[in-house]
């Protein structure tokens, strides 16, 4: 089970969908979380590997670099 507490004007727009549409306020906030979670997982993988490359701990290569060391170049 999970509660949420929402921004009352988030509640609100939350109650006024569900009522017009007949479905529940559960229904749209499930729908929302499975359809975000994905891109909720990346941003956070992105910001931990950027904060890696900026502290040093981390390398970049370019495409160029990858290319080369695959065999790919042009």
């Amino acid at each position: 089970m999970l509660a949420l507490r929402l921004p009352e004007d988030i509640e609100l727009r939350l109650e006024k969908l569900a009522k017009m549409t007949g479905r529940t306020k559960s229904f749209y906030a499930r729908e929302a979380i499975v359809e975000h979670l994905d891109d909720l997982e990346d941003l956070f993988l992105a910001e931990k590997r950027l904060g890696k490359v900026l502290s040093g701990k981390s390398k970049t290569f370019s495409l160029a670099e990858v290319e080369a060391e695959l065999g790919l170049g042009h």
